[in-house]
């Protein structure tokens, strides 16, 4: 079992079948995992993406910046729909951004970040890193560096990580582990280069797996094989 996690969930994963908005089953079944972690004394961090209500490649016609900025706060959308749900099953969570919004929630402060774990509440990290240009999974490795986690737990659509898309081609190959540079060097679709860069270099492993699977965070928290992993 890992002692301190960075759960990396996609804003579509909320969303279940449907891709857009918030999916209240999805939500229920992710959070009743949070909450049997959190019993086990596993501190979690939580970065989650906003693409379920806004993706910046959405707004083509607009400014990189802005369309970038409105994806940020859809991932505050997201992260108080998760605070609410995990806080309902009787554990306290703190959501901090990397945009300042203090009469929704707590700015980013890694001191205050490490305080929650250690009081036993979820903390989940909203903005991404705060600036245009960079994805949500920057922010889950600039994050996961900073709480000093043990590992990021990636939870996707599938169940691990392929040579080509599952859903369109039969004979996609299955990855049980890969390399960093593996994953750089054959441009293998799993996190954007700036992650994993930031992961390898500071020697974060890297656990893909699928959202669906019964359990699969637990499974992923508690060091089972499950998924890809990297590292």
């Amino acid at each position: 079992m890992y002692k301190r996690v960075l759960l990396k969930l996609s804003g579509e994963a909320l969303a279940g079948a449907s891709g857009t908005g918030i999916d209240p089953a999805t939500v229920d079944r992710v959070v009743n995992q949070l909450v049997e972690l959190s019993k086990q004394k596993v501190q979690i961090g939580i970065v989650v993406g906003g693409g379920n209500f806004w993706r910046g490649r959405q707004g083509v016609a607009m400014n990189k910046v802005t369309a970038d900025h409105m994806g940020m706060l859809a991932t505050i959308m997201n992260s108080l729909a998760l605070q609410d749900a995990i806080e309902k099953k009787g554990v306290h969570t703190r959501v901090q951004t990397a945009l300042s919004i203090p009469e929704v929630a707590e700015p980013f402060i890694l001191r205050k970040a490490l305080h929650h774990f250690e009081c036993g509440r979820v903390v989940i990290f909203a903005c991404g890193t705060g600036n245009p240009y960079f994805t949500t999974d920057s922010g889950a490795a600039l994050r996961a560096a900073e709480i000093k986690a043990d590992v990021i737990l990636m939870a996707k659509n599938v169940d691990g990580v392929y040579d080509s898309d599952p859903k369109t081609n039969r004979n996609a190959k299955k990855f049980d582990k890969l390399t960093y540079m593996d994953v750089i060097n054959k441009n293998i679709a799993v996190m954007d280069f700036t992650s994993v860069t930031m992961c390898m270099e500071n020697k974060i492993p890297i656990v893909a797996f699928g959202l669906a699977e019964e359990n699969s965070i637990i499974r992923a928290a508690s060091g089972e094989k499950i998924g890809t992993i990297i590292c």
